[in-house]
């Protein structure tokens, strides 16, 4: 069911019902300057801040836009029936206690369900829920302080947590916010269509995410669909990223992978750039508002300062900004104006011989903004007002803005500690369409995301693969049932021959050609378990390594594959999202030594999977390093592509793990397998 959010979003009218909370969205609307109409109701009161009260819902002169529910959890379920039955645009229940509370078996999730079903059509965000504020239109329902300001156009911020979403409205960074909104609980809203509504505002130039939760898969899929079909770029903080391995793990895989790699992949998968902390995720918004999606990654930087531009030299290392040369053209200029004791180099370092000549600064920053660059970058730390005399920086900082006025260039001016820029001064800045940029290395990963923004491939991306919930029930297939199924979509595995007993392993070896390999069945960890026995010549060494070997319900034993590239892991884990999570990597016993992997989610492309696997630290390896043998890479894509085809064919399927995949000059063998899934 598709709901329309238009009118609590951008509402006319206001309902208020509660004590204490719903009094200070009144103060919060009048500070605001909202034009609409505010309706308190209270059963006692005639009046709360100046304004009229309504002795219950029935009584209000229309149905409201929006109303702000503060009372308690059971009553917040009767007023939003009634208010659904009135035809209201929307609510925001703020009461807690419902499903987030289960835990401690308060009945909050069947309270949740009747609060869902009281709803009926009418949308309502939370509950656990502080609400929303519309800077475009002064519509602050918030019951608590925020540092926001009305602009004409910005960004939106959409997340669970509603103290986060207060800090980040006290940023002082100059980024217009158009919209704030909690989600709460996402009982019936979540982020996702919350994102879409605000997508069809043609104010809104970005949306940023604080992610707890995704929620509903699917409608998170068709809302970055959305954004990328109207060109608005997505960034999203997800947080809950550090938890440990999850306790039911049996495989190399599910212990690297975690919840962290499935939610990241899925956000890469949907091209929603992904970023670390609060300062990143609002200088990167403030670029995206300013110049969206950057076209390249060519970056100048220019300081007076060789300090500065070493330090911005070396924080980019390993990052997507290409600081290539300055032209010869602009060179030739730049020599004119700075002299023989200049280098011309990019950072660039024009000292401070024309710091007190504006119009030497104007030409050279011309200079350097003329010559293509996708992002230019000026580094001026300004003195602190309340101690220092800033007037030495109103010439230079005058020269950068005409600099911007003479060319089309996108500028930004960096102080390389966030509070050596004013908020003042930033809003000038932004007047003048440039771009103020609070702190070198919250700078330096701002302008990688928005480089990253600009290099996701557009058109449709298909639906990942959703498989049911967890089964209680799994079971783990040995080693040799693993093989054999895994066998039936082509992945390609030694010659082998399992048996109960020592004897029987040891008769049945002399078909094989040795040197041979003995593993104990029933163990998922064989080699820590000391359930693999290596080069074993002959049938009567199998015997005697399998009589020795304890705590094991079989045996298998194959030929030994020799002399491989490099070894590789590919496995297969089920996210609790029901997402299923592709990983290869480094494989054998440098699997958890080197944690060298690359996650995708299934379905993945074979392109998408090539990439992957050259994204590895390992890829020097397989394309033959120091004059080695190369892999056969196809061969490796085709074992990934044939595991891959296993998962979409089992959707009961839970975790798989192929560690090592032997990877050779003329082909790829996989020497061990396991797998666990629903019974």
């Amino acid at each position: 069911m598709t709901l329309d959010l238009s009118r609590l979003l951008r509402p006319k009218s206001i309902a208020l019902l509660g004590g204490v909370w719903a009094e200070n969205v009144i103060v919060q609307l009048q500070k605001s300057g909202f034009n609409g109409d505010i309706w308190p109701v209270h059963p006692r009161r005639d009046e709360i801040c100046g304004v009229k009260c309504y002795r219950s819902i029935e009584d209000l002169p229309a149905s409201p836009d929006a109303s702000f529910v503060g009372v308690n959890r059971e009553l917040t379920i009767n007023v939003i029936k009634t208010l659904s039955a009135m035809g209201a645009g929307g609510a925001i229940c703020f009461a807690s206690g419902f499903a987030e509370s289960e835990s401690e078996n308060t009945g909050g999730a069947d309270l949740e369900n009747q609060l869902i079903e009281a709803a009926g059509e009418m949308p309502i965000l939370g509950p656990n829920c502080y609400g929303l504020i519309n800077y475009l239109d002064n519509a602050t329902l918030w019951p608590d302080k925020h540092g926001g300001r009305a602009c004409d156009r910005g960004v939106a911020i959409i997340g669970q947590s509603s103290n986060i979403l207060i800090n980040m409205t006290m940023q002082q960074r100059a980024l217009p916010i158009a919209y704030v909104v909690a989600a709460g609980n996402q009982a019936q809203i979540g982020i996702s269509d919350v994102g879409s509504a605000l997508l069809d505002d043609a104010r809104v130039t970005a949306i940023g995410l604080y992610i707890e939760g995704f929620g509903d898969i699917r409608a998170f899929e068709s809302f970055a669909a959305k954004a990328r079909s109207k060109g608005k770029q997505i960034i999203a903080i997800k947080s809950g990223k550090s938890q440990k391995s999850r306790a039911a793990t049996i495989t190399h895989t599910a212990s690297l992978a975690g919840g962290a790699a499935a939610s990241s992949a899925f956000l890469k998968r949907l091209g929603i750039i992904e970023v670390s902390s609060v300062a990143v995720f609002l200088e990167t918004l403030k670029l995206l508002h300013m110049f969206g999606a950057l076209p390249g990654n060519a970056i100048s930087s220019m300081s007076c300062s060789g300090g500065e531009a070493g330090l911005i030299a070396d924080m980019v290392e390993g990052s997507n900004f290409d600081f290539r040369n300055i032209s010869s053209k602009q060179c030739s200029v730049l020599k004119d104006v700075l002299g023989p004791l200049v280098t011309i180099a990019n950072p660039l370092d024009y000292h401070t011989f024309i710091w007190g000549d504006p119009i030497a600064l104007e030409q050279t920053y011309t200079a350097v903004l003329s010559d293509g660059f996708d992002l230019n970058i000026l580094i001026m730390d300004i003195p602190l007002l309340k101690r220092c005399d800033d007037s030495a920086w109103h010439g230079p900082i005058n020269a950068v803005i005409k600099a911007k006025r003479n060319t089309a260039a996108r500028v930004g001016l960096l102080g390389t500690i966030p509070e050596n820029l004013s908020e003042e001064l930033s809003d000038r800045l932004m007047m003048e369409g440039i771009v103020p940029m609070h702190g070198m290395e919250e700078m330096v990963q701002a302008v990688d995301a928005v480089i990253r923004a600009g290099q996701i491939e557009k058109g449709p991306v298909s639906p990942a693969m959703l498989a049911p919930g967890m089964d209680e029930t799994a079971i783990v297939l040995d080693e040799a049932h693993s093989k054999t199924e895994l066998a039936a979509f082509g992945l390609n595995f030694p010659e082998a021959v399992s048996a109960v007993t020592p004897t029987d392993i040891g008769n049945a070896s002399a078909d094989l050609s040795f040197p041979l390999v003995l593993k104990g069945l029933g163990i998922a960890h064989k080699s820590e378990a000391g359930a693999v026995v290596l080069n074993l010549g002959s049938s009567h060494a199998v015997e005697t390594a399998a009589g020795a070997m304890k705590n094991v319900n079989g045996f298998l034993v194959e030929e030994m594959v020799t002399e491989p590239v490099c070894e590789l892991l590919i496995g297969i884990t089920k996210d609790e999202t029901g997402l299923m999570l592709l990983t290869i990597g480094a494989g054998g016993v440098m699997t958890e030594l080197l944690q060298d992997t690359a996650s995708l989610i299934i379905p993945a492309e074979r392109n998408e999977i090539s990439k992957a696997l050259q994204g590895l630290n390992l890829a020097k390896l397989l394309n033959g390093f120091r004059g080695k043998p190369k892999a056969d890479i196809d061969a490796i894509l085709d074992a990934i592509e044939a595991v891959q085809a296993y998962c979409l064919a089992n959707t009961n399927l839970i975790e798989l793990d192929i560690n090592p995949l032997m990877a050779r000059a003329d082909n790829a063998i996989a020497v061990d397998a396991l797998i666990r899934k629903g019974s």
